[in-house]
């Protein structure tokens, strides 16, 4: 199976495009290198993606898994052992996620959906905006909407890239604020 990797608009992520689903209709699932979170039972092959030198964090999209790496850490270095565990594991046809894995953000405040503005956040962040992100690597997720704020949580190549400050004022917080007058700023949780 092919494996192809993208350039992310973070210079410290790199997306792997692969050949079948990654997550399937779960929430976007990520990691941090963490030893108290071990995802050796939840997610294999970001556990072995971690014993790289480097790794800080991977992401698992929709169809790419987006793997971010510490700035001393150069990607000739790593990238092809990268590319070479993703292909070995699409080829063996396990599943990139174990089914009891639990979503990346299980702070989601689980009533947020129930307001017609927190509705309408959702409804617009996902036929705009994830899509958009998903394209770089990433993904952007709807946490809570509190006194006009509304807070997104960022992972995979969103996670600590550069022009995400941009993204979230100049993009989202523009977007949202012209079809929804309720919201008056966007913040990275």
């Amino acid at each position: 199976m092919s494996v192809v990797y993208e350039q992310t608009p973070n210079p410290n992520a790199l997306k792997f495009v692969v050949s079948r689903e990654v997550r399937g209709n779960k929430a976007p699932l990520f990691y941090k290198k963490d030893p108290a979170n071990n995802p050796k039972e939840d997610a294999p092959l970001a556990y072995s993606i971690f014993q790289l030198e480097g790794v800080t964090d991977v992401f698992f999209g929709s169809d790419f898994i987006t793997v971010g790496k510490d700035q001393t850490t150069d990607w000739g270095n790593i990238q092809s052992e990268i590319m070479e565990m993703i292909r070995d594991y699409d080829d063996s046809n396990h599943s990139f996620v174990i089914e009891e894995t639990k979503p990346a953000c299980e702070t989601i405040n689980a009533d947020a959906g129930e307001t017609k503005v927190t509705k309408q956040i959702v409804q617009l962040l996902d036929e705009r905006v994830r899509p958009a992100v998903a394209m770089d690597g990433g993904d952007i997720i709807f946490h809570s909407f509190e006194n006009g704020t509304v807070y997104l949580e960022m992972y995979g190549a969103c996670s600590g890239c550069p022009s995400s400050t941009a993204t979230l004022k100049m993009g989202i917080e523009n977007m949202l604020r012209h079809y929804i007058p309720e919201v008056h700023s966007v913040e990275a949780v």
